[in-house]
Order: structure tokens, then C-alpha cells, then sequence
């Protein structure tokens, strides 16, 4: 859902309960209260607005991969073959059900799509290239990138909070 932000007046008190719901989104609303310097009603009051207006669109618990046995990310590069009648559509319908493809985004350059593909193991990944990805028509060429380690992995928004 697309929402147009540029009515929302955000003030320095809003910024600050984003910051900080951004680093730990589980606190209190006490909690947050005291680290807002506002009392409990009216910053549930601003949370809620906050929600409500789709600033926060959503919580969610970041899950450590390697603990689910999720050992293998990758990042590929998807050229479309667009002389495909409708390649764009059924491309877009295919790669939904596959949930190991967990983001995909249309981008510039050598490629027309960046998707990220998070599995078991090397065989796993294997299976979802030669079985499952190599089997849709509406792609014409596939490059993988394996990722080795994670260095930088930000859940915080780049923007000026103060």
C-alpha cells in the first residue's frame, strides 16, 4: 500500500519514538514515555497516530537465520526476456510462491530484477536455481552473487532524528 506522507507533521517527538521503535520495538509504552520525556497516555496517543497514518507500517521479529539452519544467502541478478508475451506479470506471479525468494526488486542496469534467496545449504539453493528458477520461461538470464558474512545489516533509517 502506497501512502502519500507529505501531510504528516513529524515533530522532534516523533522522530525520537521512531528512532527508538526502530532499535527495540518491543519496549513499553512506559518505557518509551520516560526516553520521550512525555507521560504514558499521550505517547501511546502519538504511537497510534504514528500507525495509523502508515508511518509505522508494520513490527516484526528479525529472526537469526543460522538458527533456523537458514545457512545460505544469496543475491540474483534476473534479466527478463521480454519479447515473452505478458513476461513481466508471470514472472511477477511465479516468483511469489517461492518463498525462499524473500525480496525482489525491479532495478537499473545489467539486470531488470535483484532478488535475495535465503535457504538451507548450497544443495538447497542448487534445487531452487535448476528446478524451480530455471523452469520459468519469462527469465533469460540468472547471475548469482553468494554472499560469505554479514558486516552491516541495519534495521535503523537513514535520517536525521534530532
Amino acid at each position: 500500500m502506497i501512502h502519500n506522507h507529505s501531510d504528516n507533521k513529524l515533530d522532534k517527538i516523533d522522530l525520537k519514538i521512531l528512532k527508538i521503535l526502530q532499535e527495540n520495538s518491543k519496549i513499553t509504552n512506559l518505557d518509551l514515555s520516560k526516553k520521550i520525556g512525555l507521560s504514558p497516555a499521550p505517547t501511546l496517543e502519538r504511537v497510534k497516530k504514528l500507525e495509523s497514518t502508515g508511518v509505522i507500517a508494520s513490527y516484526h521479529a528479525a529472526i537469526d537465520t543460522l538458527s533456523l539452519g537458514l545457512n545460505v544467502k544469496t543475491f540474483v541478478l534476473v534479466s527478463l526476456a521480454w519479447q515473452r508475451e505478458n513476461a513481466l506479470d508471470k514472472f511477477l506471479l511465479k516468483i511469489k510462491s517461492i518463498s525462499e525468494i524473500t525480496e525482489c526488486y525491479i532495478i537499473t542496469g545489467e539486470a531488470d530484477f535483484l532478488m535475495k534467496i535465503v535457504c538451507k545449504d548450497i544443495p538447497s539453493y542448487e534445487h531452487i536455481l535448476f528446478k524451480t528458477l530455471s523452469q520459468i520461461e519469462e527469465i533469460e538470464r540468472l547471475k548469482t552473487l553468494m554472499t560469505l558474512s554479514t558486516v552491516k545489516d541495519s534495521k535503523l533509517l537513514p535520517f536525521d532524528y534530532d
